[in-house]
Order: C-alpha cells, then structure tokens, then sequence
C-alpha cells in the first residue's frame, strides 16, 4: 500500500517537474514585500483544525526525501521536519506553492497536497512527531569552541524568538531550530543575510545581515546542539 502510494506520489511529481514551471510571487526583493501576509490558502489552512490519521497518510509523499521519521538529512539537502510547528509548515509549504519561497526540489511535491484542509493535516501529523536527537551536528575539531561562541552570539539576539532550547515561538510563526541539522541551518541563514530567501522576515534580515561567515558557522553550530526537553525522541512524557 504504502510503495503503491509513494510510486503515485513520485509520478505525479514527475509530471509536474514535466509541466508548467512554479509560480513567481514578490518577495522582500520588491517593494511592498509584507512578511506573512494573512491572506489566500494559508489562512484557510491555519484556521481549520488537522487531522493527524489524514496527515499521516498524506505524509507519504514527504517521507521520500525527510524520512518517515521527519529527520531529513544530515548532510542539509532536506530538513528535519518531526515536531516543527504548524504555523510554520502551513506558511512554507503555501509560500513555496505560491513561488514566495524558491525551492524547486519540493514545489511538485507540495503541489499534490490538493487543499488548505490537506495542508492543515499533514502539518499537524509532523508537528506530533518526537524529534530526532542523532541529526546533523558541526563535527570541525574546534566544535566545542565553536559551540560557545555560537552560544555567545545566539544568546545576544537569536534567543529572544527561538528561545532558551530553540523551540520558536508557534503564535508568531517562529520556528523550532532544536534539533535541525547544522548544515541546513548554516545554508539557509547564509540565504537569508545574501537576500536569496525572498519570503524571509525582514527583522531576522537586519539582525543577521551584520554576521560574518565565521560568525554563521558558530551559530549553527550551537543552534543544532539545542534540544527541548519533553519533545525529544526518548524523552519521558
């Protein structure tokens, strides 16, 4: 069943790579950019209430690249996913189904979910999943060095909307980071300070415009050795 489902699923994203290429929306490259924008099939999606037997199912599809478990790639080609908020899910996946988010890898994957219900589910199936404690971390041999100061610079200006264990802020659209691989955290801050992540949030711009490569490696570096308590893979509930 679940081969059957997931060949289906890599058919239909074959046709879809075969089709018309994904849609380009502005981004905070034009003028008038508003991050999250509460307007189209996003707000429809985070105003209904997901079903998580429906995500699983749905889920399927997405398992292919970020892995049954939600833990994606060590190497960063694919995120971990498993306990990420909903609003935060539902707002990638519409901005990448929109083309505010360039990712042309997963736009023919995200456009088979068919509606904001299905949206809605699948976002809450990963956000129930544990998240994984063996994902991707800096292996340099400075890593504990790089781990504090990474800390240093974490604690100055990321805390305050990722928090003390990296859990974001769900109201606010801020993502969990415990958890997520080091090499995908470093890409995608290294995207948004270059302005090459065109539905970034114009406030996480301006505070890490100002940082330096080495700077990035460090705070990725402590960024993947967060963890919540309580959400982890293992953790007692």
């Amino acid at each position: 069943m679940k081969i059957t489902v997931l060949l289906a699923a890599l058919l239909s994203a074959s046709v879809a790579f075969a089709g018309p290429p994904a849609p380009k929306k502005t981004g905070i490259e034009g003028e008038g950019y508003v991050w999250n924008a509460q307007e189209g099939e996003k707000i429809e999606a985070l105003q209904k209430k997901g079903d998580i037997t429906r995500g699983e199912e749905a889920y399927e599809v997405c398992g292919a690249c970020h892995l049954p478990s939600g833990a994606g790639r060590p190497d960063g080609t694919f995120p971990q996913l498993a306990g990420q908020h909903t609003t935060v899910l539902i707002k990638q996946m519409a901005d990448i189904r929109a083309g505010l988010r360039d990712n042309p890898t997963m736009y023919p994957f995200a456009a088979t979910l068919v509606d904001p219900q299905e949206l809605a589910d699948v976002s809450a199936y990963i956000e129930s999943l544990c998240i994984p404690t063996d994902h991707g971390k800096y292996e340099g041999a400075d890593a504990a060095m790089q781990v504090a100061k990474g800390k240093d610079l974490y604690e100055k200006q990321c805390k305050e909307c990722h928090g003390d264990t990296g859990a974001g802020d769900k109201a606010k659209f801020y993502p969990v980071i415990a958890g997520q691989h080091y090499k995908y955290l470093l890409r995608q801050m290294t995207e948004i300070r270059d302005g090459h992540r065109r539905n970034a949030n114009p406030d996480m711009v301006k505070v890490i415009k100002p940082y330096t490569d080495d700077q990035l490696v460090a705070i990725s570096a402590y960024q993947a050795s967060l963890k919540m308590p309580g959400s982890m893979c293992g953790d007692k509930k």
